[in-house]
């Protein structure tokens, strides 16, 4: 079997996932970087602090979209080269983790709930939709983002063993892939985790969530405290 293409289709799922659109975006709109202020993360989340709801909005369908593309390419195209669920599940895996670790902003990345929405999409329109539906009905009923995202991340494998066999092809190392990414993300979360369970985590909308305008960056906090 040929190694090389697998391997280069992952590399290359991971440049693209390495793309920090938060930072793009937030750039090319004459916005400040959102590593700079509020909570620090590049995501669409932080960028919507900025107060443009515009470059949020954007931010979070090319970070889906990143992680939609390459899975895509493997799974129509790829089987042409012979390229398989294999190679599926390592491009899917690749992306994500260009997101969390990218190469071109010192490996300092996302959280990645739009880019493991993107690529879940990939893998299954139908298993892309019924996740998106779970974080949607946890973000309406108890207006917290990262519980949301905790909740789907640990129901997209359960929702991928429970009906892969007939609204989709069950693959076991595509199910490995979507197990690690849920783990990432609960990981990533870890913050929020303690926030919610301390009752301090800020709601969606909630006033706690200044712009950047008005919020002070992160590094003059930091100068503050030393």
């Amino acid at each position: 079997m040929n190694f090389t293409l697998p391997i280069v289709a992952t590399v290359v799922a991971y440049l693209i996932g390495s793309l920090s659109f938060a930072v793009i975006v937030s750039a090319v709109m004459g916005l400040n970087d959102p590593r700079t202020y509020g909570s620090g993360n590049p995501g669409a989340t932080n960028v919507l602090r900025s107060g443009s709801k515009a470059a949020a909005a954007l931010t979070l369908l090319l970070d889906a979209v990143k992680g939609l593309v390459p899975v895509l390419l493997v799974k129509y195209v790829g089987p042409d080269y012979g390229l398989h669920d294999g190679t599926l599940a390592l491009v899917a895996i690749g992306a994500f983790l260009g997101h969390l670790f990218p190469v071109f902003f010192k490996f300092k990345g996302g959280k990645g709930v739009a880019t493991a929405l993107g690529v879940l999409l990939g893998i299954s329109g139908w298993l892309g939709l019924l996740v998106l539906l779970t974080w949607l009905a946890v973000a309406l009923t108890t207006r917290y983002s990262s519980l949301s995202a905790l909740v789907a991340a640990v129901l997209a494998p359960v929702y991928y063993v429970l009906l892969g066999g007939s609204l989709w092809n069950y693959d076991q190392s595509v199910l490995l892939a979507v197990i690690a990414m849920s783990a990432l993300l609960l990981w990533r979360h870890a913050e929020n985790i303690g926030r919610l369970l301390r009752g301090q985590e800020s709601k969606i909308g909630s006033k706690k969530d200044k712009p950047a305008a008005a919020a002070k960056p992160v590094s003059q906090k930091k100068r503050r405290r030393r």
